[in-house]
């Protein structure tokens, strides 16, 4: 007879942590920044082609789409850096208990949307 408890975790009692979702975020972020080396690739190629390539690259990432996926990239970008310096921390053992595990997530969150704000700023200024 099979058991009727719920196998873990149990998806109707589970609530996502701020430490879980900074996990699966920093994959997702290491992922969407190697597939944006290819666009960078791809760029890059479309430059040494020649002109005609290069203005044709350059007017897909000036358009409002190629806006977005560069903002989201340089997001994925300061994320990341900005989430493996605490985990370069907490490899030196700093930093594990709950309160700074909490308010380092969010200083990461907080650092990486100014790091990208601040960037383009200066990008459009």
């Amino acid at each position: 007879m099979a058991d009727p408890r719920p196998t873990s975790p149990n998806m109707q009692n589970y609530r996502p942590q701020l430490t879980s979702v900074l996990s699966f975020a920093h994959r997702l972020s290491g992922a969407a920044l190697a597939l944006c080396a290819f666009g960078l690739a791809g760029w890059l190629v479309a430059a040494s082609v020649g002109p005609g390539a290069f203005t044709t690259a350059q007017a897909v990432l000036l358009s409002l789409p190629g806006q977005v996926v560069l903002f989201c990239a340089t997001l994925a970008l300061f994320y990341h850096l900005c989430n493996g310096i605490r985990h370069l921390i907490w490899d030196s053992v700093h930093a594990f208990e709950l309160r700074s595990i909490y308010a380092g997530g969010w200083l990461v969150l907080a650092a990486s949307l100014i790091l990208t704000l601040a960037l383009w700023a200066w990008g459009l200024a």
